[in-house]
């Protein structure tokens, strides 16, 4: 603990004629003390420096050479809009309104907000004043003797931050507002990805229930002629058999993606901050997948850093912490703090405005460390540890960004392989679906060729409907690790819930 301690002393009266001395001048005291803050200029503890990113001058994958325009902030700003889908702009809007991260978020940034205006507050002057008024009854020689006294006072206490403790606080606030801030913007980029998944999620299931409704009554065809055929003797009660088999398969397969349509329904209610069913209406009925295409511009690795909020929230994370480093440091230097007062005290109400009723002082009082145990040693090791610790997240954040770009190219690519194949396969798969068909009605086959076809076309229907929602997500991490979702451009506005929010 500080050996020296502050200490505020009350002078006499002063009466300026009678003392010879110049008048109390409360303007120039103030100036003189402002201009001692204003002169404590040097902050100890290391300045921050943006950190360099690693070297990664292109992309990886064969897809980025697929492109086509630009990855112009606008466009990624609303990029779910060019799928033209009214239905996925609808929900889009509804969750960033009403969704309860985003508004979780919000609270944060006006939380840190608060606290910066806090640590600035503390640069600061504080002045208090009080008033008092005081009767007083005595009695000497069995007579009641009654005295009044008034006092009213201004109190000024004010720390001159020498070596720039305070400085580096607010500096430290103020990044922590920066980073609050972009930790917002990042909710917004995993919100408009999360919403536009599970809508995926819930075409992709509409879709497959469709196959399967389709394939229950090719199949309950078949199961009708087999019947026909069994009773004119022309097939056998085994047939009749598996065409009910094959029939109540394909019907047991239902429950399960009507499950999978309930559940993504449920999943955007609740990333919208609803209840579930109360965006039904905006879901609409069933329709097929957006018409996905990537029709984007990636541009060079060092442009994706600067798009994506996370880490911008990362490299500020670090600025904040490399100021509390100064912060702790500035613990070791000595304290100076000013403390004055003014007042009035009086016999009367009348004489307060009196001159000799003035009371003034100024004092400074001045403590410094000498023994602590170590203690502002380890504050400033654990600052240290901490700063450390922010740039290496700074650093992971970075290669896991770039690895999310490199890993959604991939799966883009990948999967638009898959779909074509699958494409072509489901094709033939039909058409063979198709000549089975005829030729059973006709007595040329057998039956178990005409249910093998059927399984063969249910599989890879529903391979291709899956590999479509596959490939339509891929590309929505895409945008996601490409940052899209937010609007610098935007930044300046004061718009609801979810948008962007000028610090």
């Amino acid at each position: 603990m500080p050996l020296l301690k502050n200490r505020s002393t009350r002078a006499a009266p002063f009466v300026p004629r009678a003392s010879g001395l110049p008048p109390f001048n409360p303007r120039r005291v103030c100036a003189a003390i402002l201009a001692l803050g204003l002169s404590a200029c040097a902050s100890v503890g290391p300045d921050y420096r943006t950190p360099t990113p690693v070297e990664y001058p292109v992309w990886q994958s064969q897809a980025a050479d697929s492109v086509s325009r630009p990855a112009t902030p606008a466009l990624l700003a609303r990029w779910w809009q060019q799928f033209d889908d009214p239905s996925l702009n609808a929900l889009v809007d509804a969750a960033l309104s009403g969704s309860t991260d985003l508004q979780s978020a919000l609270a944060r940034l006006e939380e840190v907000r608060a606290r910066r205006g806090l640590t600035k507050a503390g640069q600061l002057p504080e002045i208090d004043a009080s008033a008092n008024a005081r009767n007083q009854a005595s009695r000497p020689n069995d007579q009641t003797l009654t005295t009044r006294s008034y006092s009213a006072s201004a109190d000024l206490s004010w720390e001159i931050d020498l070596f720039g403790g305070k400085r580096r606080a607010v500096e430290a606030a103020e990044a922590d507002v920066d980073a609050a801030q972009a930790d917002l913007y990042a909710a917004r980029v995993s919100l408009v990805a999360a919403v536009a998944s599970a809508y995926i999620d819930l075409r992709t299931a509409e879709n497959r229930l469709a196959v399967l409704q389709a394939t229950l009554a090719s199949r309950d065809e078949t199961d009708q002629i087999t019947r026909w055929r069994e009773q004119a003797g022309l097939t056998s009660t085994l047939d009749v058999a598996q065409s009910k088999s094959s029939l109540e398969q394909a019907r047991a397969a239902l429950p399960s993606v009507e499950r999978s349509i309930s559940e993504a329904r449920n999943q955007l209610a609740l990333l919208a901050g609803k209840p579930p069913g109360a965006i039904d209406g905006l879901v609409g009925p069933r329709r097929a997948l957006p018409d996905f295409q990537f029709a984007l511009g990636l541009g060079i690795p060092a442009q994706t850093l600067q798009q994506r909020p996370d880490l911008v929230a990362a490299e500020r994370q670090l600025a904040a912490a490399t100021a509390r480093v100064g912060e702790a440091e500035a613990a070791r230097y000595p304290k100076l703090v000013l403390s004055g007062s003014i007042g009035v005290d009086a016999l009367s109400a009348g004489d307060l405005f009196r001159p000799e009723a003035v009371l003034a002082s100024i004092a400074g009082g001045l403590s410094a460390p000498i023994f602590d145990a170590g203690r502002i040693k380890q504050s400033i090791a654990i600052q240290n540890a901490l700063q450390q610790q922010a740039l290496i997240t700074w650093q992971a954040s970075v290669l896991t960004a770039l690895s999310e770009v490199e890993n959604a190219l991939v799966a883009w690519r990948t999967t638009n392989t898959r779909l074509a194949s699958l494409d072509t396969a489901t094709a033939a798969a039909s058409e063979a679906e198709q000549l089975a068909s005829q030729r059973y009605k006709a007595g040329l086959i057998d039956l178990s060729i005409l249910l093998d076809t059927q399984r063969t076309l249910l599989s890879l229907q529903d391979q291709q409907t899956s590999a479509q929602g596959e490939r339509a997500k891929a590309l929505v991490n895409l945008y996601k690790a490409l940052g899209g979702g937010w609007s610098p451009e935007a930044a300046g506005k004061t718009p609801a819930v979810g948008d962007s929010i000028n610090g």
